[in-house]
């Protein structure tokens, strides 16, 4: 009788995006082969020393927070120190890839077009004149311009300001998700995403997503209820998604990924490519970008999983 791995799918975690994790959880448990493999979910919420210990009695975990402890590095950390195996990022791609701003100009230096963006850290708002402060960045970023979190999903506490007036609520707003937030200038195009994971015998660049919907923006109410058209393979010249899928590889191999990430882009004209965001734990429910993905690809996202697994084993 052949033994299972045993696999501790972990999330929820202590962001707004606890829920949606638990959602992916369940999407991740389904897709498992279960010939090969024995999964539970471990919900992590806290200092759950409990649900920590439990993790370690596992052969792998499967890391599917969206947010702290799991998108960030913390839990990498512990993982490491605790010598389980884990799906995703280490704790320095983890950490630099969770923080928006800094991975983002980090890229730039690699020639990676990003949107002009101002960092802003809530000791340096709580001393400075609200108003004044708000007025002087969108003299230099311009409107209209998205206001988000710097550490948190971009699902929560994102605007896009199209007046003055509005970027100090929606300053206040972002920081409600954590300590820094991100002025953006606004990029007018076709937003795009396109998931890779690579093991020790293979590099995959999965088909491009074009996301289109009639809201301001990518919201929680595009990704979670509906309200968008997710078009996989996206409507863009050939030579256009060849470079993208090769940026796409690029990004992962500067950043030192591990396993599946997303990348986020915005097409301009002449179909320039800029970079909105990395996601190096992507949403794993059955209608989720990367399952679309892998569907368009022909693949069978069981496979996928297995290959990221068994990576860790050779």
């Amino acid at each position: 009788m052949v033994t299972k791995r045993r696999i501790a799918i972990v999330a929820g975690g202590d962001s707004s995006e606890h829920d949606v994790s638990l959602r992916s959880a369940a999407g991740i448990l389904s897709f498992l082969d279960k010939d090969r493999y024995e999964a539970e979910i471990i919900e992590l919420k806290g200092a759950d020393k409990v649900a920590l210990e439990r993790i370690t009695e596992f052969d792998f975990a499967y890391i599917t927070i969206h947010g702290t402890p799991g998108e960030n590095g913390l839990l990498q950390g512990y993982l490491e120190m605790m010598h389980v195996p884990y799906s995703c990022c280490n704790v320095l791609a983890a950490a630099l890839t969770f923080n928006k701003y800094a991975c983002n100009h980090y890229l730039q230096d690699f020639g990676i077009p990003i949107s002009k963006s101002i960092l802003i850290r809530r000791q340096e708002w709580k001393q400075v004149d609200a108003e004044t402060r708000a007025k002087e960045i969108i003299d230099e970023i311009g409107l209209p311009c998205f206001i988000k979190s710097n550490v948190g999903g971009s699902s929560f506490g994102c605007t896009k300001v199209k007046k003055v007036e509005d970027a100090v609520p929606a300053i206040v707003r972002a920081f409600e998700e954590g300590d820094e937030v991100i002025c953006e200038a606004f990029m007018k195009g076709t937003e795009i995403t396109c998931g890779v994971y690579k093991t020790q015998d293979k590099s995959v660049a999965f088909p491009i997503t074009e996301v289109v919907t009639s809201n301001e923006f990518f919201d929680y109410n595009a990704k979670y209820n509906g309200e968008v058209q997710e078009i996989t393979p996206a409507r863009i010249p050939d030579d256009v998604r060849g470079r993208v899928q090769e940026m796409t590889k690029r990004i992962y191999d500067i950043v030192g990924a591990q396993g599946i990430i997303r990348v986020d882009y915005i097409l301009t004209d002449g179909w320039a490519i800029n970079l909105l965001e990395v996601n190096t734990t992507p949403g794993m429910t059955a209608t989720s970008f990367i399952p679309q993905q892998v569907r368009a690809a022909g693949l069978d996202i069981k496979d996928v999983l297995t290959d990221i697994i068994e990576n860790k084993f050779k």
